[in-house]
């Protein structure tokens, strides 16, 4: 044996913190060769449970761990992924990056995350260093739910999630804005509320008026309209309380108002308490994200539309893995919400 090896007994292993251990210390210790170890350790057919149980045994004991660049470079494969977001501080961003890191870690999968802060030039820079270290797949991550330009032909797959991209061929994973209008104006409808009004934020935004289609198409098919047509403005409480102003003004027998987000409700909340009406005792407030940092924080606290950013991230992550398999699944992949009730409604 080499001077500078230690002794093959995993107790004599174990006290030296200095000594990785190797396949050939897996092999001693579990009495077969350095390739039955690899078989074993790799997941092959074929191998009897009782020597498989010696090596699995004998890893353990060593704490042996495989040599990652060398699995990569029998696999072909660095099992790394690349995360691309555009806003690592907003609210939509993290929730996705964390239901997508946590399916690719339970996929045994590295993630190297980029922020690009909104560069187009940034953005470019790091999709470079990513695929320089030959991640085996990307995930983009949009700032909002607006399509987005394709990163074009890549060599490793790609899919993108909140902001789809413009490329129909490409995968992307969003929020289904429809069916998320359709459970609020269902959740407000079941608790009596007849008299709906909607406040949304920009305009420009193509979920913004998805939410709406999918409040107006289930109160169609109820025999029931919102009290005034949707008004449009920005996404902040400045806007959710003059719009709701607006309402009052317009329609005192309003008894529920849809926004568009939360920071839109949480406005329109304090805009009713300063016109006298109680929230939901006179009038129910939903809002659209289920930001807790804001919903719980809101007097009463505010129901709103959680869009699953988290499920956003999960599904990005799953149809990258069927895409790294070989298999093809292009097009825009819906995620389904689900109505938080708190206090601003029940």
């Amino acid at each position: 044996m080499p001077k500078d090896a230690p002794d093959a007994r995993p107790s004599a292993i174990a006290r030296d913190a200095r000594y990785i251990p190797t396949l050939n210390d897996v092999a001693r210790v579990a009495g077969v060769s350095k390739g039955t170890v690899s078989k074993v350790l790799n997941g092959r057919a074929g191998l009897r449970a009782e020597t498989r149980e010696k090596v699995e045994s004998a890893a353990r004991q060593l704490g042996y761990r495989p040599n990652l660049q060398a699995v990569s470079l029998m696999e072909g494969r660095t099992r790394t992924v690349g995360l691309l977001t555009h806003d690592l501080e907003g609210r939509f961003c993290l929730p996705i990056l964390v239901g997508a890191e946590d399916a690719l870690g339970a996929g045994k999968l590295s993630v190297l995350l980029c922020d690009s802060r909104g560069d187009a030039i940034r953005e470019r820079y790091h999709l470079e260093a990513l695929l320089a270290r030959r991640v085996d797949g990307l995930i983009a991550v949009g700032d909002k739910a607006a399509a987005r330009p394709s990163l074009g032909i890549l060599p490793v797959p790609v899919v993108y999630a909140l902001g789809p991209s413009l490329e129909p061929n490409d995968t992307s994973v969003v929020t289904d804005d429809v069916q998320a209008g359709r459970i609020g104006a269902e959740h407000l409808v079941n608790i009596g509320r007849t008299r709906i009004a909607y406040i949304g934020g920009d305009a420009s935004y193509r979920g913004a008026h998805e939410r709406v289609e999918g409040v107006e198409g289930f109160l169609r098919e109820k025999g029931m309209a919102l009290i005034t047509p949707p008004i449009f403005g920005a996404w902040s409480e400045t806007w959710g309380f003059e719009a709701a102003r607006q309402i009052v003004t317009r329609s005192p027998d309003v008894d529920a108002i849809m926004c568009g987000n939360d920071q839109i409700a949480r406005g329109a909340i304090d805009s009713l308490r300063e016109h006298g009406r109680r929230v939901p005792t006179d009038v129910a407030v939903l809002g659209h994200d289920n930001w807790e940092t804001l919903a719980l924080a809101a007097r009463p606290p505010l129901s709103s539309v959680d869009a699953n950013y988290q499920g956003v991230g999960r599904k990005a992550a799953e149809l990258l893995f069927r895409l790294m398999a070989g298999d093809s699944v292009p097009g825009v992949h819906p995620v389904l919400s689900r109505v938080v009730p708190r206090g601003s409604t029940i």
